[in-house]
């Protein structure tokens, strides 16, 4: 499968061979969405926390008397009927991390790029970098794409420095390393650059 290679400005460098067994695969709605499912909850803090009424802060003391007064029963005031009392059934700090199998992981993220490929919204884009970290030479790549105001994904193949400073201050683009390539991200973005060496790194984590 041959794609045109561009560069920074948008202009054809060349081509590349993409292997099929990655960017031409299929996953049904169904998996995708029980992969996205999966991420999203990995990613929650779970922090969430309510006291009930054996922890809040009072006194046990009866508020009034079990009988004679006319009205309910009642043992002290951190019960959860009452302004201050105790949350019932509330959230408390847990993990909403669950295993999926890595071969479903994978299929769903092959799909995800297959997806951006035939849809159009993926390029590759020759390797590039700046002299120094300005924002202004970020926002110039994006407009030779008209996609200032789009959500990008870049995916880049190590670390530039230069460039990731450049590109993270503009709130619609998300800069991420071969190694943390994930569907989520991919099908969240309107359209997803790809370094062309970043190829070769993704061959070797999903061509298996």
């Amino acid at each position: 499968m041959e794609i045109n290679v561009v560069n920074k400005n948008n202009e054809k460098v060349g081509t590349i061979n993409l292997n099929e067994n990655i960017f031409n695969v299929e996953a049904n709605q169904g998996t995708v969405w029980e992969v996205i499912k999966w991420q999203l909850a990995a990613r929650r803090a779970g922090t969430a926390s309510t006291k009930t009424r054996a922890e809040v802060a009072g006194s046990n003391r009866k508020i009034l008397p079990q009988k004679g007064t006319g009205n309910a029963r009642h043992g002290d005031r951190k019960a959860n009927i009452f302004v201050g009392g105790g949350v019932a059934h509330g959230p408390h700090p847990r993990d909403y991390y669950y295993s999926l199998p890595k071969k479903v992981r994978k299929k769903v993220l092959k799909a995800s790029l297959t997806t951006k490929l035939k849809e159009g919204s993926l390029t590759i884009i020759e390797d590039f970098t700046f002299e120094a970290p300005k924002t202004k030479n970020a926002v110039e790549v994006l407009k030779n794409f008209g996609l200032e105001n789009e959500k990008v994904l870049l995916v880049l193949p190590k670390k530039d420095i230069n460039v990731i400073k450049s590109f993270r201050n503009i709130p619609k683009v998300k800069i991420l390393l071969v190694e943390g390539l994930n569907s989520y991200d991919i099908l969240n973005a309107n359209h997803v650059l790809i370094f062309k060496s970043a190829i070769d790194k993704i061959n070797e984590r999903l061509g298996q």
